[in-house]
């Protein structure tokens, strides 16, 4: 039969060519919902890296009945920081105490045979059976505030295995400075003689004891722990126990944006 031109244009498509328009839109439905899927699942991955990342920084707090402190462990002396740290997680700090004290200088401690010591016993000879290489770096130095690791008289300056001390100091004259580098045999550059004259520091260590970390809150507590009333062998008159404990990632992300590191 013949058909008119005009209508046959309105006759309504063949099966066959409506099955392939249905299947294009499934098939451009499914491209679209796999590119959003995709999408969300790169910023899943981008979500949990940014929350998985580690802190630039490790930290640990000291307590004391003088108060307490934190100290940033410096990554530019790893032994030593993760030396610390793994002692720190064991609990081995925890009861020992601040046995030496010299106001103007430091405040030592770490030595496990300090707990549940006897008053007026000397105290210091303690360790953990082993040393840690020294690591001098020239850009530590003992101004106030810094943990440093403390040592015998060996000749290769290796560190204590666990005792260590935080450097109180007191403010300098540029000849005094200059004393201390004679005694040092180190040149004191500018910018750290600056900060020995302005806050502190006992410079006459530098190159001869590993600096590994520095106070960077609760500064106050060191202060008050190198007044305390001592015995002749410099150990305090009432015991100075301390806790140790490493700050949790998160504490350390937080202190890292404290301090724009």
């Amino acid at each position: 039969m013949f058909t008119h031109p005009v209508f046959a244009s309105l006759a309504p498509p063949s099966s066959s060519a409506t099955e392939r328009g249905d299947l294009k839109d499934i098939l451009t439905d499914k491209f679209y919902n796999m590119k959003k899927l995709f999408t969300l699942f790169i910023l899943l991955i981008i979500v949990t890296a940014a929350f998985a990342k580690p802190p630039k920084n490790q930290y640990v707090r000291i307590k004391t009945i003088y108060g307490e402190c934190i100290i940033r462990l410096y990554n530019e002396t790893p032994q030593h920081r993760d030396n610390f740290i793994k002692l720190a997680k064991k609990g081995f700090y925890n009861g020992t105490l601040f046995h030496r004290v010299i106001q103007d200088f430091m405040i030592q401690g770490g030595d496990p045979d300090s707990k549940n010591a006897k008053p007026g016993i000397e105290l210091g000879n303690g360790d953990v059976g082993y040393t840690i290489p020294a690591e001098f770096r020239d850009s530590l130095f003992h101004k106030k505030g810094v943990l440093a690791a403390a040592r015998d008289d060996n000749p290769k300056k290796e560190s204590s295995g666990c005792q260590f001390y935080i450097v109180q100091g007191k403010r300098l004259t540029d000849t005094m400075i200059n004393k201390a580098e004679k005694r040092s045999g180190r040149k004191i550059p500018e910018w750290q003689r600056a900060y020995y004259r302005t806050v502190g520091g006992v410079p006459h260590l530098d190159g001869n004891y590993t600096v590994y970390g520095e106070v960077v809150a609760g500064l106050d507590m060191v202060d008050l722990i190198a007044a305390v009333k001592k015995d002749k062998n410099d150990r305090p008159l009432v015991d100075v126990p301390m806790t140790v404990e490493v700050l949790s990632k998160k504490e350390c992300k937080q202190m890292d944006k404290l301090l724009e590191l």
